[in-house]
């Protein structure tokens, strides 16, 4: 069978009833299926038991330190964007207990050691944060071998990635923060899926990413799609491309960081910016952690706890000769840096992938994409039109 040939068969219809068979399914083979809910006012990923508690029938409306969900007229599944929340934490959990141990006499004897992850099927993952997983397989050495000898590799995340199944919803409908067209991560989901989704008016265009995405799709009541829906679900893609809210110029831009240490425009940012952490916090790719440990003494329990850090804080960059970076100037300069730059140095990519959350959940609105067009001259970089890292394909 050529590629085009199974390009072909991977393509189906499923109906809006389907999409509940596919809920069922995944449940029957013992899938733990987290989606997108509404929670306290916002968009966020939870486990649920069937598709009606899917958020369908809202779309969110974003800026630069603005987020609200309104009711969609046309009640669609999946018109939302992204929320402040992302299936990272599933496979990177915000407060994960590595060990705990308690005291008999003279030793310590162990009591329990990190939770195994349970087996995910994340469904409504947008392409964003689906090149955001993949960015952090490289981070946790997921799939390297090399990294596991190394022992630079993270068992938990390991573990959690190697039995998810990954279920994509290509957007069609853009946020005003958002600029995946520029970082070739979106609209559509390109690769790293075991399946994908294209909604329509009345159901989906369904492809197949995977062995894994195959055999869920022959138990579910497909049928072969139209010539029209085909074109749909292409044009509605076609026209998500052109209703970015940001672009991001990207060419030269690893290097242009480089050169810019000095910029005046990383004074202008120091002076807004709150080190409040939520770029970092909401941020798909972002993997900075810390290590805690606790002793109760009533129970002569003593447990070790990693927890997500953010380089914005203080005591992230503190020796004993202080902190290396004790400026907002040099914290905003070095997160950005490495998010656009020196991530390439490190794993091969860039760490952003347009998701705008970082511009959307910012409490003084800074905006990366015009930050990084201060850095060329630019003032503003919020039309579509920059550069993209890589030239997108508009398969559905």
């Amino acid at each position: 069978m050529t590629g085009v040939e199974q390009g072909i068969r991977d393509v189906w219809f499923l109906s809006m009833q389907g999409l509940g068979h596919m809920v069922s399914t995944l449940r029957a083979k013992g899938y733990t299926v987290v989606a997108p809910m509404v929670r306290d006012g916002v968009i966020a990923f939870a486990e649920i038991a069937s598709v009606d508690q899917i958020a369908s029938g809202v779309r969110d409306e974003m800026g630069p330190g603005r987020y609200r969900l309104v009711d969609d007229p046309l009640s669609r599944v999946f018109n939302y964007v992204v929320g402040q929340d992302s299936p990272k934490r599933f496979f990177f959990p915000p407060k994960l207990e590595l060990v705990a141990m308690h005291v008999e006499g003279k030793r310590f004897v162990l009591d329990r050691t990190a939770p195994k992850p349970p087996k995910l099927a994340v469904l409504g993952i947008r392409p964003c944060d689906l090149a955001a997983i993949q960015v952090q397989d490289r981070v946790f050495g997921y799939g390297d071998d090399n990294a596991a000898e190394r022992c630079e590799s993270d068992t938990y995340y390991n573990q959690a990635r190697k039995q998810s199944l990954l279920i994509a919803a290509n957007c069609t409908q853009p946020g005003a923060t958002c600029f995946c067209d520029s970082m070739g991560t979106g609209p559509r989901a390109k690769e790293g899926y075991d399946l994908s989704l294209t909604e329509l008016g009345g159901g989906f265009i369904l492809r197949a990413g995977s062995d894994d995405g195959r055999a869920i799709v022959s138990e579910l009541p497909v049928r072969e799609p139209s010539p029209s829906e085909i074109e749909l679900g292409q044009l509605k893609i076609d026209q998500a491309c052109e209703r970015m809210g940001r672009s991001m110029d990207t060419d030269g831009l690893k290097e242009l960081l480089n050169e810019q240490i000095d910029h005046p425009s990383w004074d202008e940012v120091a002076k807004r910016c709150m080190a409040c952490s939520n770029c970092t916090m909401v941020c798909p790719t972002c993997f900075c952690s810390t290590v805690t440990d606790s002793n109760d003494l009533a129970t002569d329990v003593a447990s070790r706890t990693r927890h997500w850090e953010s380089c914005f804080t203080h005591q992230f960059s503190y020796t004993t000769a202080g902190s290396v970076r004790s400026s907002l100037r040099a914290r905003y300069r070095h997160w950005m840096r490495h998010k656009l730059g020196t991530w390439w140095d490190q794993f091969g990519s860039s760490g952003c992938v347009g998701c705008g959350r970082c511009i959307t959940w910012c409490p003084v609105g800074i905006d990366i994409t015009e930050q990084a067009a201060g850095l060329r001259g630019h003032p503003q970089a919020s039309s579509h039109g920059g550069k993209r890292l890589s030239e997108r394909g508009l398969m559905v």
